[in-house]
This record gives structure tokens, sequence and C-alpha cells, in this order.
């Protein structure tokens, strides 16, 4: 473990880490239990963005690996801020979950921080959720200790982590094109064909939703299996069940933040906000 990052844990302590189950954070809420037993609560947050097996795979990684964690329900659907689903709709997100930690934090005498598992790299993209971050005072320890999604993988595998080559992952929503509303219904509809493309053996995913349009992103290095006529025609059956006009499979393969590219960017790289 890098000591830079027992360096910021040590001074967080005691924190309420948020928890998601994907590699940044499992790494975190782990490092934390090594570094400061007794002083780190991992924060699950639970709303229809979750998927439910993201939601199990993280209570099982937890109680694998002795962390103690605890699940709050949040409420950003109620926001109708959230739900219209502009370019910042992860601002609203985070900015609830956030202000539900603050209310875990004033329940839990001794605790004073709130952390989250944003690392290095993401400085690279559009994420409004840090803006969230700053205006609760939230810290990040696998940035402030430098590492990125890589050296967050390597450090993984090297405490036998099983979540250190997991796909990358986020919450459900991210998978509705800007301006179409967010609700409960539409992200039933992409789990179910998420957990439809796991079942056909496909494992590094996304369905983004175009309301009638459907757009599938499969890892490149799998993409010659979807290519397949036979293939093509089990993915039309399966997403015409659960009610899309069109089923397209996009030629670019999976890549993280794909919504971002219909936004208008600049040149540059973005810097945490």
């Amino acid at each position: 473990m890098a000591k830079e990052l027992e360096a910021v844990l040590k001074e967080c302590a005691p924190v309420l880490i948020a928890y998601s189950g994907g590699v940044d954070s499992a790494y975190l809420a782990y490092a934390a239990q090594q570094t400061i037993p007794g002083q780190a609560l991992a924060v699950l947050a639970d709303s229809p963005s979750l998927p439910r097996s993201a939601k199990q795979a993280a209570l099982d990684f937890a109680a694998r690996h002795g962390i103690e964690c605890q699940v709050i329900a949040t409420t950003e659907m109620a926001n109708p801020d959230y739900r219209k689903n502009a370019s910042d709709r992860c601002f609203f997100c985070k900015d609830d979950l956030f202000t539900r930690m603050d209310e875990e934090l004033a329940r839990r005498p001794g605790f004073r921080t709130l952390a989250y598992g944003v690392n290095a790299d993401d400085q690279l993209d559009f994420r409004p959720g840090h803006r969230a971050a700053g205006n609760h005072g939230v810290r990040a320890p696998l940035l402030e200790a430098g590492l990125g999604k890589r050296a967050i993988r390597e450090r993984a595998r090297a405490a036998g982590l099983e979540v250190w080559d997991r796909p990358a992952a986020a919450c459900l929503a991210s998978r509705v094109a800007y301006g179409i509303e967010v609700t409960p219904e539409v992200l039933a509809r992409i789990e179910q064909g998420e957990e439809a493309l796991y079942a056909l053996g496909f494992r590094q995913v996304r369905v983004r939703y175009h309301a009638d349009i459907v757009r599938l992103e499969i890892a490149r290095e799998e993409l010659p299996r979807a290519l397949s006529l036979e293939m093509a025609d089990r993915l039309t059956a399966t997403f015409k069940q659960l009610g899309f006009r069109y089923v397209t499979l996009d030629l670019q393969g999976f890549r993280s933040g794909a919504m971002n590219e219909a936004l208008v960017m600049p040149d540059a790289p973005r810097k945490l906000t």
C-alpha cells in the first residue's frame, strides 16, 4: 500500500467512505480497513440507479474483507433537476449522497471526515459530481495520493482483492441520453438489458438508452461474437422484448463516459471543479 495513501487515510480518520463496490471505492475501503481499523465506515448508497447485482457484490466484498458497511437510501429520484437529465445530472446525485452522508456523520460521534473514491485519472473526464464533493468538503484519498486507475488495479491485485480486474462501472442513469427523463422504469429496462448481455457471456457492456433506440456497447475484444448473424438475432429479440423499437450495436465498442461525447467539450482536459 502506498505510504502516501496511508498518510492521507490517517489524516482523515475517523472517516465515512462513499462506497459502490467498484475497484476504486472497494480498494479505498479495504485500504482504510487495513490502515485505520475501526475508524472507517463504508457507506453504500441504494437507489433505482444501483443494479441489484452490483449492490449484492458490494455487500459480499465488504463482508469477505471485514469492512464495516452501511446501506443508506438516497433520494435523487425525487429531485426534478436530477430526473430531467441535463449534463449536470451527476451533481444532483452526488449532492444528495453527500447530504445523506453528512446526516450520517452527525449521528456518529467522533467521525469527522467524508471521503470518496475519485482517482487521479478522473480529472480528465467531465464529472459534475466532483463539484458536489467540493461543496461538501469531501476528501479524495486516492487522488491526494496521486493514484490513477492502473496503479489502483495493481495494488488491488497485489492485495489479492477479487475486484482488481472488475470492469469499469457507473450508475444506471449514466446510460440515459441527456435530455431524456430518468425514471425508475427506464433504469429497470437498462438493468434488465445489461443482465441479459451478461447472461449471454459478455463481460464489459453498456446499454445506452435513446428512447426507442438502444445502443449496445460491448468491449472491442468481445465484438466478434456480437457481430455474428446468430448473435444479432438474439440481441434483437432480447431488446425488442424489453420494448425497444430499434436495436443497434456501437462499432466503436465499450468506452466509459460515451454519453459525454454529445457534449461540447474543450480540447484541454478538464480539471476537478
